[in-house]
């Protein structure tokens, strides 16, 4: 066996490692039970209500901040039917405009459809915890791609929500949101 053929080999077994380290390992090997009994209960029905401030960062595949962003946000809930508008404002001037309809179900999940989502996401929530999974196709002005988005979000003990998301590709991370989110004054 040749010397280049162990090194394509060996470089081959790491990105396999690699790939299953980052899947089953990290972000996304979490559960919505890891999160029972910890902290404050995450009812969404309470929490995302009423005008929301989100400010937060958008990671690009290599871990670098690709854009910053502020978003206003304003929910409305009619038992467990919820309506959310977020208006998002890039630093790059950029705008975006997403409307949430979303359907509490009693056994502590949820469905999250807009525009711009490819079918229904699905969502979880346990303890302090929220876990929604969605397609996501992006504007036609960024490519038109569409992304499996996997969004956490965590209840702190002051209100304050934790907002860490990763948008994968074929199962390859693409990009990676951290955002706080707190009721607006």
């Amino acid at each position: 066996m040749s010397t280049l053929t162990i090194i394509v080999l060996c470089a081959l077994c790491g990105l396999i490692a690699l790939y299953y380290a980052s899947n089953f390992m990290g972000f996304m090997a979490q559960k919505p039970e890891h999160y029972t009994g910890k902290g404050a209960d995450f009812d969404i029905r309470r929490e995302l209500n009423g005008p929301i401030l989100c400010e937060g960062v958008i990671y690009g595949p290599l871990g670098r901040v690709q854009t910053r962003f502020v978003a206003n946000m304003n929910a409305e809930w009619k038992g467990n039917q919820g309506h959310m508008t977020e208006e998002f404002r890039y630093d790059s001037g950029h705008t975006l405009n997403r409307e949430w309809t979303l359907s509490v179900k009693n056994d502590a999940t949820f469905d999250a459809t807009a525009p711009d989502i490819i079918g229904t996401g699905k969502g979880v929530h346990s303890g302090s915890s929220v876990m929604l999974n969605y397609n996501l196709k992006l504007p036609e002005d960024t490519g038109g791609h569409v992304l499996n988005v996997t969004d956490w979000m965590y209840l702190m003990e002051n209100g304050t929500i934790m907002n860490r998301s990763q948008m994968r590709k074929f199962g390859i991370k693409v990009g990676e949101l951290v955002a706080t989110m707190r009721k607006a004054a």
